[in-house]
């Protein structure tokens, strides 16, 4: 049930939202350069990896060495707009359809996380990834990692349909709402080392 609604779900807000992503994507090809697609891998159930698509919200630009300039300094105004309404997210919609992550799940983090999970953390990765989740329309960003986790495995243990769709109209009010801007505004969230015992 839960992959039908997925893929009925991603369909057809590929197929409304088509103009969307053209505009979006034309748009971002003008004032931040190819590629427009970010790629980069993340662990999915069970943590096997797989390539989740975004919209890029940065610039390529680099120092006189040739690398990149830290992310703060990349991420322009036109990037922090397309994250305050989530416009970055749409392309994870070809994720959902390909079966690499759901509507709704933990967010899928960075591979290297992985080894750094305690044991109950680790249960995250017993569903599928989702481009929204508990932990996100409870306080996203602003949260502890522990706190993430812990609301992680709290829908792991209490999925069901119904919680999923309070979560999509949760996420939806909140995107509306442009509630978290300010958290999006920020290039990176600092990275998890481990939590501390």
């Amino acid at each position: 049930m839960k992959r039908l609604f997925d893929l009925s779900v991603s369909i057809l807000a590929l197929m409304l939202l088509f103009p969307v992503l053209i505009v979006t994507a034309v748009l971002i090809r003008w004032r931040l350069g190819s590629p427009v697609l970010f790629k980069q891998q993340r662990p999915g159930l069970y943590g096997r990896p797989f390539y989740l698509y975004k919209f890029r919200t940065m610039t390529e630009d680099r120092d006189t060495i040739g690398n990149l300039l830290p992310d703060r300094e990349r991420l322009t105004a036109f990037g922090k707009f397309l994250r305050a309404y989530s416009l970055d997210e749409f392309p994870q919609l070809i994720n959902v359809i390909k079966g690499d992550i759901s509507l709704v799940g933990p967010r899928p983090l960075l591979m290297e996380y992985l080894q750094l999970y305690s044991e109950d953390q680790a249960k995250r990765h017993l569903v599928k990834p989702g481009i929204t989740g508990w932990a996100q329309v409870n306080g996203r960003n602003e949260l502890a990692w522990e706190k993430k986790f812990e609301l992680d495995v709290w829908y792991v243990e209490h999925q069901s349909f119904l919680l999923d769709l309070k979560i999509i109209w949760m996420t939806v009010f909140k995107v509306l709402r442009s509630e978290g801007v300010a958290q999006k505004n920020h290039a990176t969230v600092e990275k998890f080392s481990g939590s501390k015992l």
